[in-house]
């Protein structure tokens, strides 16, 4: 704890408070697990926090913070080439608006419900603090899956998904992005309505855009490269570097790509890429350029890369690619992929750091099984808020009615992710966590959040 400042009386008070507004959270959002495993891994880490500045307990300040400040729920029905109707469900959190509008991706994948939904607009809202700009918390999406689906059974899919949606956003109110199942494709069909119905051009409204019409260069690249950025900071604990390093990375979509791309231009090999199908080894380094043409331009799944490549070989089991000896994991797919097996063949196998690129990839147990063994653990709504980062400088271009290059873009990414790094180590060593980074994460966005919260009342 923090020696000679507070009391332990003041920590058991802290304690006690978050106890109970993560027992009373739970209680009232039953079957929800995503959200509640993401409410049992940031409030715990707030306690130095609390029992240093008690007058957010007095006022109330987390039991607000964990009930999202609107919830929307609405049908998406939509025509399949052959004429049939199907019907899906979209959401949208908007959780917290403190320091700006909501801010956050569109996730169009068959598991979305309102569970992940809601977890991943909670993270964000730190993830977005952390960034040091104006922007607040939210995230939506719907249980659609755009895998295999026709450019035309997605593009009515998104107009009729943003038919709804158009009238809870806009560029002061609600401003949302691509994610999982979003890409380009997606978020054209989504921006092109939202100017349809809107009969104006606000390019602020939909970050994630086309560079042809007010999207920012290195966008597509920001998740994966700010990972690196932040995880290469992480390495200097260790007088270690990526050059020269073994690199396994889950995920083969946007930021397993790209983290894969800057990853190997500061001298690591990548050595093994996952998707839903399984994983690809390929022990002389996994050639992007392949892995961009059939995940990026066909659309493919990741075994066709062992089917060109010769050195590579592909597992049908996604879970076993942490079996793979490497000093850097960066697990970039999706929630809890990353679970205690894996970090144990993880550890057995080396490891001596740990990224997440996704959003709470690694489940509890696998957290506290790092932090056993002394393995470098960079949590997501640090190391991954490259993404966001990017779409907020896209923004105020758009304000600006300005483009910058991509030299420029890259470059305030790259301070970015280097402030917050510096920004959550000291703060974990300022409340008795040295070198606790996931605690360093949550108490730095959390203070952020919290201090606008209470200037701007109980609302």
């Amino acid at each position: 704890m923090i020696d000679g400042l507070v009391t332990r009386d003041e920590v058991r008070t802290a304690e006690q408070y978050v106890e109970r507004v993560l027992e009373e959270a739970i209680a009232r959002s039953p079957g929800e697990p995503e959200f509640h495993q993401a409410l049992k891994e940031l409030l715990p880490t707030l306690v130095p926090a609390l029992a240093m500045h008690s007058e957010y307990m007095r006022l109330g300040v987390l039991e607000r913070l964990v009930e999202p400040e609107r919830m929307i729920s609405f049908r998406v029905p939509w025509i399949d080439d052959a004429g049939r109707v199907h019907v899906n469900r979209g959401y949208r959190v908007q959780y917290n608006s403190a320091l700006g509008p909501y801010k956050g991706g569109i996730r169009f994948h068959r598991t979305v419900n309102s569970s992940i939904i809601k977890f991943l607009g909670f993270e964000q809202i730190f993830k977005n603090a952390l960034t040091g700009l104006p922007i607040g918390g939210g995230k939506g999406g719907s249980d659609f899956d755009p895998k295999g689906k026709s450019d035309m059974e997605v593009m009515r899919f998104a107009q009729s998904f943003m038919t709804e949606f158009y009238r809870h956003m806009g560029p002061d109110v609600d401003v949302p992005a691509g994610d999982i199942g979003v890409g380009a494709r997606e978020v054209g069909y989504l921006f092109g309505q939202y100017k349809r119905i809107r009969g104006s051009f606000e390019a602020g409204a939909f970050t994630g855009k086309g560079i042809a019409y007010g999207g920012s260069y290195v966008r597509k690249e920001a998740t994966g490269y700010g990972l690196v950025y932040f995880v290469e900071e992480m390495l200097k604990m260790r007088d270690r570097s990526f050059a020269g390093s073994r690199i396994v990375i889950s995920g083969s979509g946007n930021v397993a790509i790209y983290a894969a791309e800057k990853a190997a231009q500061l001298g690591a090999t990548v050595v093994a890429m996952s998707d839903s199908d399984g994983y690809v080894y390929d022990p002389e380094g996994i050639d992007l350029s392949l892995i961009k043409q059939i995940k990026e331009v066909e659309r493919g799944r990741i075994r066709d890369y062992a089917e060109r490549r010769p050195s590579a070989r592909f597992v049908p089991d996604s879970s076993e690619i942490w079996t793979v000896p490497c000093d850097v994991a960066l697990p970039c797919a999706t929630q809890n992929e990353l679970d205690l097996r894996g970090a144990e063949a993880l550890i057995a196998g080396g490891v001596i750091a740990v990224g997440e690129g996704a959003n709470m990839p690694t489940t509890l147990e696998a957290v506290r099984r790092f932090e056993e063994a002394d393995v470098l653990f960079a949590p997501g709504k640090a190391a991954n808020a490259g993404g966001v980062a990017v779409s907020a400088l896209e923004m105020a271009q758009n304000s600006m009615r300005m483009s910058w290059t991509f030299y420029e873009v890259e470059e305030n990414l790259r301070h970015i992710m280097h402030s917050i790094f510096r920004t959550v180590l000291t703060t974990a060593g300022q409340y008795g966590k040295p070198g606790d980074l996931l605690a360093g994460a949550n108490i730095a966005g959390f203070l952020k959040v919290a201090e606008a919260m209470v200037a701007q009342g109980v609302i």
